[in-house]
């Protein structure tokens, strides 16, 4: 997670916008490119493969790569989700590199071992890398320079650099926990046995078990060119040396080693995927998601809902404009929690019901204006799509019925592993632990180029503490604890060999008359489409700029199950009317609230951070939009 240091916000009435004169950040202008990402080195790794002529997938995976060397909470051995817009075939299209749970993980596995969840950390967290083969396929499928090229910024960080406090401090806090991995051990702690036994901010960190692995990659795509291979020939020789060859076998040694269970097989069997995306209208702008197998259409679904609303008229974060968030939210959310997963291993997945308007325009009506409803749960969306709920038993048991489907309903009677706290007993702040829980970090990749390209990647995986993979200096996922254990929980996300767990990983990109309108992501967990639903309609129906919509103040709901952190379920249950809102809020918005059931809890900066890029036709050019939070930085010319 990311760590903020206070400033004030821009005060904003409750009920009518006042846009800011000024910005704590200003915003980026560029002509040919843009390239956004959370650390200012990574930002530049951007701007040398720009300048060395690449187009906007160049650059996207030169940041990526330098993020992953920066342990910008992730690392080499995580998982690439990305959307890019291609100029030449004018569509968007969806990159699916995330990695799949290995052979032995299944749920008997983990339930004899006395869990609820596959663990948080450690070599057991771990599903196949996802990140290096993502960056190869889209680099030689889309690019236009070489791996040695691209890797070369991240693979001169690896060599030595002087790293930040942020990291560094990550680092120091979790050094016990790092203890418990010699090859972790190792790479992070250089003064062990000292008082501070991690690096101190800007000290020269240097990864050499890294830099050979990246050597070793580029090694066999300058063979394959010697040999009279074509560009992209050459780099899936480097993807086959990292998934199939010498890489791959000190990867999965280094794992079992720690007690791990991926397999070369594993490896050699994964491959990254280009798939259909997600999208839905939203008052004439297209936005696009990718597959559920991310919490992505929960963002569209609740754009579906919020259709049904004049928000304008309602006023940028009054009482009712934050209540209608925050249901439409839940609504989507809850059906996130139910019937999002790998598609790939899905029997009936209602993605098209989930989507359509009608069934937004029904969830709509649930809203009650009153007050917030603490037990708001899945809808049934398949009636939508002309089909029968294969699951109305299951729901049952969850004590959800479809039979008087409105806000009067009083079917929402929860079990018991199902039983939230009640509203009275919600605490008036939440604990550190949730919270980090809730808001567990990554890092995202934003570019465009003069061409027309467009990219927005939220990768993450193999955050700081890491489990690092024997001696190739490649932190190893903890994505398996975003599996389920229990289909009562959700039938789509119950864990199984070769499935993807269901993430919170979503980038995005919007269009507009048919031509690049925004592309957007942020870092931060559950609540990562919450925000950007609210960045979106803060440029859309107030009328903010990139960079205002990236500082100004959003809610965050709590009444969700959280996909990442805890051992027990009680670690990850919904808190009914839980907002986390901005400190400026007054305090009349704040007794309205209250009186409709929520529990409050204050945030100094609640936007994100979010990193974005708009598109301004009228004049050609690109406005960046990066948040006043953490390290996220831009540059453009």
């Amino acid at each position: 997670m990311k760590k903020y240091i206070f400033i004030s916000l821009i005060i904003l009435t409750p009920f009518t916008l006042v846009l800011a004169q000024q910005t704590q950040k200003p915003p980026l202008h560029g002509k040919n490119w843009m390239a956004i990402t959370g650390k200012p080195l990574a930002a530049t790794a951007g701007s040398i493969v720009f300048q060395k002529g690449g187009n906007a997938v160049d650059a996207a995976c030169a940041m990526l790569a330098a993020t992953c060397t920066m342990w910008d909470v992730l690392s080499w051995g995580g998982e690439t989700q990305a959307l890019i817009y291609n100029p030449n075939t004018k569509k968007v299209i969806a990159i699916n590199a995330m990695g799949v749970a290995p052979t032995g993980a299944t749920p008997e596995f983990f339930k004899n071992k006395g869990l609820n969840y596959p663990p948080e950390y450690g070599p057991l967290a771990a599903t196949t890398p996802g990140t290096p083969g993502g960056i190869c396929y889209m680099l030689a499928t889309y690019g236009k320079l070489s791996l040695k090229e691209v890797l070369q910024p991240a693979m001169d960080l690896a060599a030595g650099y002087p790293i930040e406090a942020q990291t560094a401090n990550s680092i120091e806090r979790a050094k016990q926990r790092i203890k418990e991995w010699p090859y972790s051990k190792k790479v992070f702690l250089p003064h062990v046995g000292q008082k501070r036994e991690a690096p101190e901010a800007g000290e020269i960190f240097v990864q050499k078990d890294l830099l050979n692995t990246l050597t070793k990659m580029v090694e066999a795509e300058q063979d394959a060119l010697k040999k009279g291979k074509s560009r992209a020939e050459a780099i899936w020789a480097a993807y086959d040396r990292f998934y199939k060859g010498d890489i791959a076998d000190e990867f999965v040694r280094g794992a079992q080693e720690q007690g791990g269970l991926i397999t070369k097989q594993d490896l050699a069997n994964w491959k990254p995927v280009e798939e259909e995306t997600t999208h839905v209208n939203y008052k004439g702008i297209d936005v696009y998601k990718l597959q559920p197998w991310t919490q992505g259409p929960a963002m569209l679904q609740a754009l579906n809902i919020l259709e049904n609303f004049d928000l304008k008229s309602m006023g940028y974060n009054s009482t009712r404009y934050m209540h209608t968030v925050y249901q439409a939210m839940n609504l989507s959310f809850a059906d996130r929690d139910f019937y999002y997963g790998d598609p790939r291993f899905a029997i009936n997945q209602p993605i098209k019901g989930l989507l359509s308007k009608e069934y937004a325009k029904q969830r709509a009506s649930q809203i009650n204006f009153v007050a917030n409803n603490p037990n708001a749960g899945p809808g049934d969306p398949y009636p939508f799509e002309g089909k029968q709920n294969p699951f109305t038993a299951l729901l049952k048991t969850k004590g959800i019925s479809f039979a008087n489907d409105t806000v009067k309903s009083k079917g929402s009677a929860i079990p018991a592993h199902d039983a939230r706290i009640t509203q009275n007993a919600l605490p008036p702040t939440l604990d550190p632990e949730y919270m980090d829980r809730m808001w567990r970090g990554t890092t995202s990749v934003e570019a465009a180029d003069k061409e027309g390209w467009v990219v927005s990647i939220t990768p993450s995986g193999g955050w700081v503490p890491a489990c690092i993979a024997g001696n190739t200096g490649v932190g190893m996922s903890q994505r398996m604890q975003s599996f389920v254990l229990d289909s009562a929980q959700n039938p789509f996300n119950v864990v199984a060999p070769g499935k993807r767990p269901r993430v919170t990983l979503t980038p995005s990109l919007a269009m507009k008359d048919g031509k690049p309108f925004l592309a957007f992501a942020v870092q931060g967990g559950d609540t990562q489409d919450q925000n950007l639903l609210q960045f979106f309609l803060n440029i859309v129906e107030f009328g903010m700029t990139v960079q205002e919509a990236t500082e100004a103040a959003n809610i965050n709901s709590n009444q969700l199950w959280l996909s990442l952190g805890g051992t027990k379920l009680e670690d990850r249950k919904p808190k009914p009317g839980s907002m986390i809102v901005n400190s400026n809020v007054s305090e009349w918005v704040r007794k309205e609230l209250r009186s409709m059931g929520y529990s409050l809890t204050f945030e100094d900066r609640s936007s994100g951070p979010i990193n974005a890029i708009l598109f301004d036709w009228k004049h050609g050019s690109l406005w960046g939009g990066s948040s006043n939070h953490g390290e996220d930085y831009g540059i453009a010319w």
